[in-house]
Protein backbone atom coordinates (compact mmCIF):
# COMPACT_ATOMS: atom_id res chain seq x y z
CA UNK A 1 0.00 0.00 0.00
CA UNK A 2 1.47 3.33 -1.02
CA UNK A 3 0.70 7.04 -0.88
CA UNK A 4 0.41 8.05 -4.53
CA UNK A 5 0.80 11.27 -6.47
CA UNK A 6 -0.59 11.17 -10.01
CA UNK A 7 0.64 13.19 -12.98
CA UNK A 8 -1.16 13.29 -16.32
CA UNK A 9 -0.97 15.10 -19.63
CA UNK A 10 -4.27 16.98 -19.53
CA UNK A 11 -6.06 16.56 -22.84
CA UNK A 12 -6.82 19.75 -24.81
CA UNK A 13 -10.19 21.22 -23.84
CA UNK A 14 -10.48 19.03 -20.74
CA UNK A 15 -9.87 19.63 -17.07
CA UNK A 16 -7.57 17.41 -14.99
CA UNK A 17 -10.41 15.36 -13.51
CA UNK A 18 -11.98 14.82 -16.94
CA UNK A 19 -8.66 13.52 -18.27
CA UNK A 20 -8.28 11.20 -15.28
CA UNK A 21 -11.86 9.98 -15.78
CA UNK A 22 -11.06 9.14 -19.42
CA UNK A 23 -7.96 7.21 -18.36
CA UNK A 24 -9.96 5.34 -15.72
CA UNK A 25 -12.74 4.52 -18.19
CA UNK A 26 -10.19 2.71 -20.39
CA UNK A 27 -8.71 0.76 -17.47
CA UNK A 28 -9.29 -2.99 -17.48
CA UNK A 29 -8.21 -4.51 -14.16
CA UNK A 30 -7.81 -8.01 -15.61
CA UNK A 31 -5.96 -6.94 -18.76
CA UNK A 32 -2.21 -7.03 -19.18
CA UNK A 33 -0.50 -3.69 -18.80
CA UNK A 34 0.25 -2.06 -22.15
CA UNK A 35 3.88 -2.13 -23.21
CA UNK A 36 5.72 1.16 -22.92
CA UNK A 37 5.71 2.98 -26.25
CA UNK A 38 7.05 6.47 -25.77
CA UNK A 39 7.82 9.03 -28.42
CA UNK A 40 11.19 10.70 -28.96
CA UNK A 41 9.76 13.81 -27.28
CA UNK A 42 8.72 11.77 -24.24
CA UNK A 43 12.13 10.08 -24.12
CA UNK A 44 13.73 13.54 -24.08
CA UNK A 45 11.36 14.55 -21.26
CA UNK A 46 12.45 11.48 -19.27
CA UNK A 47 16.11 12.28 -19.84
CA UNK A 48 15.54 15.84 -18.55
CA UNK A 49 13.57 14.56 -15.55
CA UNK A 50 16.27 12.05 -14.66
CA UNK A 51 19.03 14.63 -15.07
CA UNK A 52 17.27 17.20 -12.88
CA UNK A 53 16.41 14.71 -10.17
CA UNK A 54 20.03 13.57 -10.07
CA UNK A 55 21.23 17.18 -9.90
CA UNK A 56 18.58 18.67 -7.58
CA UNK A 57 17.64 15.72 -5.36
CA UNK A 58 20.59 13.33 -5.33
CA UNK A 59 21.38 9.75 -6.23
CA UNK A 60 18.73 7.51 -7.74
CA UNK A 61 18.50 4.07 -9.24
CA UNK A 62 16.91 4.08 -12.68
CA UNK A 63 15.50 1.21 -14.72
CA UNK A 64 13.59 0.77 -17.94
CA UNK A 65 10.86 -1.82 -17.63
CA UNK A 66 8.40 -3.17 -20.19
CA UNK A 67 5.71 -0.86 -18.83
CA UNK A 68 7.48 2.25 -17.53
CA UNK A 69 10.66 4.19 -16.97
CA UNK A 70 11.37 4.15 -13.25
CA UNK A 71 13.57 5.89 -10.76
CA UNK A 72 13.90 5.38 -7.03
CA UNK A 73 15.65 7.69 -4.62
CA UNK A 74 18.60 6.23 -2.75
CA UNK A 75 19.24 6.97 0.91
CA UNK A 76 17.56 9.30 3.36
CA UNK A 77 14.90 10.42 3.88
CA UNK A 78 13.42 7.26 2.34
CA UNK A 79 12.47 5.60 -0.91
CA UNK A 80 10.37 7.60 -3.36
CA UNK A 81 9.55 5.85 -6.64
CA UNK A 82 8.63 7.59 -9.90
CA UNK A 83 7.12 5.60 -12.76
CA UNK A 84 6.95 7.56 -16.03
CA UNK A 85 4.85 6.32 -18.97
CA UNK A 86 4.92 9.30 -21.33
CA UNK A 87 1.44 10.76 -20.86
CA UNK A 88 1.18 9.69 -17.22
CA UNK A 89 3.45 9.30 -14.23
CA UNK A 90 3.00 8.11 -10.66
CA UNK A 91 5.00 8.78 -7.53
CA UNK A 92 4.76 6.27 -4.70
CA UNK A 93 5.77 6.57 -1.06
CA UNK A 94 5.39 3.63 1.32
CA UNK A 95 3.13 4.07 4.34
CA UNK A 96 5.88 3.68 6.92
CA UNK A 97 6.94 7.25 7.66
CA UNK A 98 5.60 9.06 10.73
CA UNK A 99 6.17 12.48 12.27
CA UNK A 100 9.13 14.50 10.96
CA UNK A 101 10.20 11.59 8.72
CA UNK A 102 6.84 11.83 6.91
CA UNK A 103 7.43 15.51 6.21
CA UNK A 104 10.92 14.89 4.85
CA UNK A 105 9.80 12.17 2.46
CA UNK A 106 6.72 14.10 1.28
CA UNK A 107 8.81 17.22 0.62
CA UNK A 108 11.01 14.99 -1.53
CA UNK A 109 8.01 13.46 -3.34
CA UNK A 110 6.54 16.90 -4.06
CA UNK A 111 9.93 18.17 -5.25
CA UNK A 112 10.15 15.28 -7.72
CA UNK A 113 6.55 15.87 -8.85
CA UNK A 114 7.36 19.53 -9.56
CA UNK A 115 10.43 18.51 -11.56
CA UNK A 116 8.26 16.15 -13.63
CA UNK A 117 5.77 18.98 -14.21
CA UNK A 118 8.52 21.40 -15.24
CA UNK A 119 10.24 19.02 -17.64
CA UNK A 120 7.26 17.22 -19.17
CA UNK A 121 4.22 19.46 -19.01
CA UNK A 122 2.32 16.82 -17.03
CA UNK A 123 -0.03 18.10 -14.33
CA UNK A 124 0.32 16.59 -10.87
CA UNK A 125 -2.33 16.02 -8.26
CA UNK A 126 -2.39 14.52 -4.78
CA UNK A 127 -5.81 12.90 -4.58
CA UNK A 128 -5.14 11.77 -0.98
CA UNK A 129 -5.50 15.36 0.26
CA UNK A 130 -7.07 17.01 -2.79
CA UNK A 131 -4.36 19.41 -3.88
CA UNK A 132 -2.20 20.14 -6.90
CA UNK A 133 1.40 19.07 -6.47
CA UNK A 134 2.69 22.31 -8.00
CA UNK A 135 1.02 24.57 -5.43
CA UNK A 136 0.06 22.14 -2.69
CA UNK A 137 1.50 22.00 0.80
CA UNK A 138 3.68 18.97 1.54
CA UNK A 139 2.88 19.48 5.24
CA UNK A 140 -0.75 18.54 4.56
CA UNK A 141 0.38 15.45 2.63
CA UNK A 142 2.85 14.52 5.38
CA UNK A 143 0.10 14.73 7.99
CA UNK A 144 -1.99 12.26 5.99
CA UNK A 145 0.99 9.96 5.35
CA UNK A 146 1.96 10.03 9.02
CA UNK A 147 -1.57 9.34 10.24
CA UNK A 148 -2.14 6.37 7.94
CA UNK A 149 1.37 5.03 8.63
CA UNK A 150 0.82 5.27 12.40
CA UNK A 151 -2.53 3.48 12.12
CA UNK A 152 -1.08 0.75 9.88
CA UNK A 153 1.87 0.14 12.18
CA UNK A 154 -0.45 -0.36 15.16
CA UNK A 155 -3.23 -2.31 13.48
CA UNK A 156 -1.66 -4.29 10.64
CA UNK A 157 1.66 -5.48 12.04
Amino acid sequence: MTYDLMLVRVQPGLMLQETVDLLNADFEPDADLPLLQITDVQRAEWDRILGRVLRDVGPVESEEYLYSLTLETVGPPGRVQLDYCGDTAHIEVAYRHVGPAALEVMELAYRIARIVEDESGLTGHDFEVGQATRTGDPVKAASRLSGVSHWAQHHLS
